[in-house]
């Protein structure tokens, strides 16, 4: 393994094991993005082989140390690449000019030769993306969660476009070619978001001249992961029943099969007359654990089907298969389109879906539990049968 997959996987567990989730911005797919964009620039710029190495490194490691938080990482994570580089026998200065690179990421830092131009280029590659704004919009809930930045959307737009048009340019001539009118586009459409965000306000006003009262934001990065929780851990209940429903039925199954092949042929026997009420007791209660074993597993399909006036009334959960397989398509495309207009509706619908999971949930495991206790049972009496007839004999 080269040095420049060596510390990708080390760049890629070390995100992996220590990265807090909250950081759904600086993360590896950023780093990533940077890695692809140093390469490419680099190549496009005519650098040598070992300069390519050294800005792919610097790009691999320039945001390594969020792992400890966002407070001076270029110079930490410059620390962090040249003590694994040293770590891992890589020459000196190679290494010292990797963090140097690393360090040249800082904001406001002008750059001082070509291979710094190249990594500050591709650091910020994400502005000239067709999807900036999907970009920026991750990096504004970043902040909002890890240092309690808070922007409104006219806020974050003016934000925006002052970082682009005033703060920030390309240094290299492929980036100046290549990215710069992507940018500018980006420029535009942020105007475009800016004009249409102030006409809105100004629209808000109600007729006294005062802003209408808005309703209070809900912490929406909770609720859903509330919702993702919530539907994990039923999903994986339904999977540990249906396990245990299983076992069951192959125990169950088996015990039939012995019984079937090698007891019950010899009951015909006078000499084994005794084994007879035994062996009815152990067969009934095997195949009644059967039955149950697969009531709980069965599964409930519905109608399939819905009307617009359901959906209208509200009365139809979009999200469950069993309202909706016999639909056509464009009634289907229409009734989801319905529900992602209307939040509440849409949080409505995902509550319906765990409380009726929960329902299935609450009968699989009744049934299951009445399974394992005819089971228990099962086996006690048929063990206490099969003594009695013996000590008989």
């Amino acid at each position: 393994m080269d040095i420049v997959e060596k510390a990708e996987s080390y760049v890629f567990h070390s995100f992996k094991d220590k990265l807090s989730p909250d950081y759904i911005y600086h993360n590896f797919n950023h780093t990533l993005r940077v890695v692809n964009n140093a390469k490419l620039i680099a190549k496009e710029e005519g650098v040598s082989t070992d300069d390519i190495e050294i800005i792919t490194l610097a790009a691999w490691f320039h945001d390594l140390a969020y792992i400890e938080g966002p407070d001076g990482h270029e110079l930490r994570s410059s620390v962090m690449a040249k003590d694994f580089l040293t770590e891992s026998g890589y020459d000196a200065n190679k290494a010292e000019a990797v963090a140097t690179l690393i360090r040249a990421t800082q904001l406001g830092v002008e750059p001082q030769n070509h291979l710094e131009k190249i990594i500050k280029d591709a650091d910020c590659s994400h502005f000239a993306e067709p999807n900036y704004v999907q970009l920026a919009e991750l990096l504004r809930e970043e902040w909002k969660i890890t240092q309690k930045k808070e922007y409104t959307d006219l806020e974050w737009a003016i934000s925006n476009r002052k970082v682009l048009l005033h703060y920030h340019r390309f240094f290299t001539e492929y980036a100046k070619t290549n990215l710069q009118p992507q940018k500018e586009a980006n420029i535009a459409a942020l105007q475009v978001c800016i004009n249409d965000l102030e006409y809105g306000k100004k629209k808000t006003k109600d007729k006294a001249g005062k802003k209408k009262q808005e309703k209070p934001e809900r912490p929406e990065r909770g609720i859903d992961t509330m919702f993702r929780v919530t539907l994990n851990n039923h999903t994986r209940l339904s999977e540990i029943a249906d396990s245990k429903a299983n076992i069951l039925l192959s125990v169950n199954a088996i015990i039939i099969s012995i019984a079937l092949s090698t007891l019950i042929p010899k009951l015909d026997a006078p000499g084994n007359a005794h084994l007879i009420g035994p062996t009815f007791i152990m067969m009934l209660f095997s195949t009644v654990s059967i039955v149950f074993a697969i009531l709980s597993t069965r599964p409930k399909v519905t109608t399939g089907t819905f009307t617009r006036k359901d959906v209208e009334d509200r009365k139809v959960n979009l999200l469950f298969f069993g309202n909706f397989y016999k639909m056509p398509l464009d009634e289907y495309e229409w009734a989801v389109n319905d529900l992602m207009k209307e939040r509440d509706y849409l949080y409505n619908a995902m509550i319906k879906d765990l409380y009726f999971l929960g329902k299935v949930l609450n009968r699989k495991y009744n049934l299951l539990r009445i399974t394992y206790n005819i089971f228990m049972v099962g086996i006690i009496l048929s063990v206490v049968a099969f003594v009695v007839a013996f000590q008989t004999l």
